[in-house]
């Protein structure tokens, strides 16, 4: 096992912290899984390094796990999910409360995707597993200046 962050969420100020560090993040679907009986969704992704994993100008990558627990229903919501090799990008993830603590939580995807989580309370890890690799290119977002 390598260095790398290692976050837990247990509220909204924690899931801001991990959602910024897997923006830009992609993964295959076949990367992604719900485990009802544990009620636990995990995914294993290849995250952009934002706060810098290495000397590459264009910037690194590095593979992770991210996982939420006391996950109740998952829905997909404009995403494709009959090729587990199709690529999905992630843009953020945020949480809206309902009651006791409960609420969903959404994996924002570009194109319009989304993974919605119920869960019972906000309870994720985000950790790296592998060394960074040079990125293939830095992402670009329309509010960035050339």
């Amino acid at each position: 096992m390598t260095d790398g962050l290692k976050l837990l969420a247990e509220d909204e100020e924690d899931l801001g912290i991990i959602s910024a560090h897997v923006q830009d993040a992609i993964t295959r679907i076949g990367d992604l899984v719900y485990l009802p009986k544990n009620r636990r969704f995990a995914a294993l992704i290849n995250r952009y390094c934002w706060e810098g994993c290495g000397d590459n100008a264009i910037g690194e990558r590095r593979r992770a796990g991210l996982h939420f627990n006391g996950v109740l229903k998952v829905k997909a919501l404009n995403v494709r999910q009959n090729d587990p090799n199709a690529v999905v990008e992630m843009l953020m993830i945020k949480f809206t409360p309902m009651t006791d603590g409960a609420g969903t939580i959404d994996i924002l995807l570009a194109g319009g995707g989304c993974i919605r989580l119920e869960v019972e309370a906000i309870d994720g890890v985000l950790r790296d597993m592998e060394e960074h690799w040079p990125a293939a290119a830095r992402p670009r977002h329309g509010v960035e200046t050339p």
